[in-house]
């Protein structure tokens, strides 16, 4: 007689199976991916953890726990992430969104306060950012850019997703090369850029290392910071007098670019926001008046 598999026992059975693959969160995982499989969500799994799945539903999830116990990210196989509560469509062309990049979203926000701008998301990736700027600010019109045309498409149908797509216009740029320095066309530039050093790559968890955009992790060089050094050179050329430009950098870099930042004559720091675990995540600047 063929064994029969509840929802109870096959999340059961997963989080065994992670545990020993050495999964982060194996029951979570094990849930949301057997969500995902059956179209729920996961508070109904336990409404209804006597079901029993068909062969077809466990052939799909066979599939997807092979995937996961591969270290393949959740989000990828799922198609989804949460960030500022709205829902993203991500693929492996786009880094996956993390919560501590929503303080980039919270500074912009705050220093816009409501009033109309122009505003430029310098790597816009999934466009996470820019979507979530543009909804909670209806006066303002952003320009997101990136240099991969996979991860313009991501963010283009996030923004239609979430019904911002008339606000938000995408270029394909590598930084601001597809930009005509003149008149400084923006109040506001906001970034997520790549800063992962060279060291630290080799030591990221497999889940990043193996399936995230290599290109969208590494800032160049041991410290990892090229990238955020070729805005600082730039930037001045695109933001207008007094207009802030916020980056996002990671553990350990605040400390370099506080040294370094005085060399820049036409940037003004005015210093690093930390996140919630205390470390300082978000470079604020302004363009010298």
């Amino acid at each position: 007689m063929e064994e029969t598999w509840t929802i109870l026992k096959v999340i059961q059975w997963t989080t065994d199976y992670f545990r020993r693959r050495g999964i982060d969160q194996p029951r979570s995982n094990a849930e949301v991916l057997l969500a995902h499989v059956l179209g729920t969500a996961r508070l109904k799994l336990y409404l209804h953890h006597d079901q029993p799945l068909t062969p077809q539903e466990l052939a799909l999830y066979r599939d997807i726990i092979r995937r996961r116990a591969a270290f393949e990210p959740t989000q990828y196989i799922t198609g989804r992430q949460e960030f500022w509560s709205l829902e993203f469509e991500v693929t492996s062309s786009v880094l996956i969104p993390r919560p501590e990049t929503e303080l980039l979203v919270e500074k912009a926000v705050e220093f816009l306060d409501g009033r109309p701008g122009r505003l430029l998301d310098l790597g816009t990736g999934s466009g996470a950012v820019a979507v979530s700027i543009a909804r909670e600010c209806p006066g303002v019109s952003i320009v997101a850019s990136d240099a991969s045309i996979e991860a313009l498409a991501v963010a283009r149908r996030n923004a239609v997703r979430h019904g911002t797509e008339d606000r938000i216009f995408f270029v394909a740029s590598d930084l601001f090369s597809a930009f005509t320095p003149s008149k400084p066309p923006f109040d506001l530039v906001v970034s997520n850029p790549p800063y992962i050093g060279d060291v630290e790559f080799a030591e990221l968890a497999p889940e990043v290392r193996r399936y995230e955009p290599e290109a969208a992790l590494r800032g160049g060089g041991q410290d990892g910071l090229d990238i955020i050094r070729r805005i600082l050179d730039e930037v001045h050329l695109y933001l207008k007098p007094g207009g802030p430009l916020l980056v996002e950098i990671g553990f350990g870099q605040a400390e370099i670019l506080e040294a370094e930042l005085s060399g820049y004559s036409r940037i003004e720091s005015r210093g690093f926001t930390k996140d919630y675990s205390g470390i300082p995540r978000v470079l604020h600047c302004s363009i010298r008046r």
